[in-house]
């Protein structure tokens, strides 16, 4: 699936401006954007989930016009189909692990009861080994159990895409390459296109089909390199 995107975004605050202006066009399924904090990678990545509008720009995935100024087209977060992983895996505190994982199938605002077991539900909850803790609450789960059930719940309702917002900062760095071997294999078996923020080397190292470096709101093809000309045009 071809990522195309160009996003122009002004934040301003007191007497600071920040200008997001990002391009990118490409057939890559592993796409690492590399930067520190505050250069813009999670708004790039907001912007493409609908959590935040453009000013300007477009955004598409394969076929699929999410985004587009020009013609006033902007999607619902609902209606774009992609999985968001947040930093924090945002689990819901009151539900156990199970109705976490089932969220991702209901529509409206209301709990999933867990009371009927759901087939898809139990797939993942094998799948990610969280069968013995189906019925724990988040805050009595490890940090990886807890990325095991963000990532499920993602996964679970067949995502067109991944977008993955610093997927390993929150764990120790012994888990870290643990749960990178296990993401790697996932994303490899299931052929879901992803797009992962972080400012860590080593994500990009392991995940990297294409690596792009991010400095001042802009992207760069080169991670050495952050003054370099923009990545690449659209293709009229």
């Amino acid at each position: 699936m071809r990522f195309n995107f160009h996003i122009q975004k002004r934040l301003s605050s007191n007497s600071r401006v920040f200008d997001l202006d990002v391009r990118l066009n490409t057939d890559s399924q592993r796409i690492v954007i590399l930067g520190e904090s505050g250069s813009g990678k999670s708004l790039t990545l907001k912007a493409i989930a609908g959590l935040i509008t453009p000013d300007a720009g477009h955004i598409e995935l394969g076929n699929q016009t999410l985004f587009n100024k020009t013609k006033r087209i902007n999607q619902a977060p609902q209606q774009r189909h992609l999985a968001y992983l947040f930093q924090d895996y945002a689990l819901f505190p009151h539900l156990n692990v199970r109705q976490n994982i089932a969220f991702g199938l209901v529509r409206g605002w209301f709990n999933p009861q867990g009371k009927n077991k759901d087939a898809k539900v139990e797939y993942w909850l094998d799948a990610f080994q969280l069968q013995a803790v189906a019925h724990q609450l988040p805050h009595e789960l490890s940090g990886g159990q807890k990325q095991r059930t963000a990532l499920a719940r993602a996964l679970i309702s067949q995502p067109a895409a991944l977008l993955l917002d610093e997927p390993f900062a929150a764990l120790d760095p012994a888990l870290r390459i643990v749960m990178r071997k296990e993401l790697d294999a996932l994303q490899r078996s299931l052929k879901v296109p992803m797009i992962l923020i972080t400012h860590d080397p080593d994500d990009a190292e392991v995940f990297g089909e294409q690596v792009m470096s991010m400095h001042d709101g802009r992207l760069y093809e080169d991670p050495q390199c952050e003054n370099e000309a923009l990545v690449m045009a659209d293709v009229a």
